[in-house]
């Protein structure tokens, strides 16, 4: 059984910074596409930062310069450097892990229960 979970989330001011964690656990094989979206009240998810095939990043506009994704291979973890947060940042923030298992060489989606950041003006 894989679990995505996440940590870190919390009520900062805004110019405050939070890092975010996502714990990938159970039976993985490899995890070529692994990320972060958020999801605000009343809006769409959108994607934050993601690392790609290989070592490739990608950000939002939003975030470009604030954030910093990175990761640690060994164990299977994310993380999501937020820098000058902003109100606009208040959203849940959820993991997103493209991987495959043991068991099936198919890549599948796996996604964390979310965190919520919170920043105040």
């Amino acid at each position: 059984q894989v679990q995505l979970v996440e940590s870190g989330g919390g009520l900062v001011q805004a110019g405050g910074s939070l890092r975010l964690s996502c714990a990938a656990s159970g039976s993985i094989s490899s995890i070529p596409v692994m990320g972060w979206y958020r999801q605000a009240p009343g809006k769409q998810r959108e994607l934050v930062a993601s690392f790609t095939s290989g070592d490739s990043t990608n950000y939002a506009d939003s975030v470009k310069g604030r954030f910093t994704i990175s990761r640690d291979n060994a164990k299977n973890t994310l993380y999501l450097q937020m820098n000058s947060l902003k109100p606009e940042d208040t959203a849940v923030y959820y993991c997103n892990a493209i991987l495959t298992t043991p068991s099936n060489r198919i890549p599948l989606v796996y996604w964390g229960q979310g965190t919520q950041v919170t920043v105040s003006s």
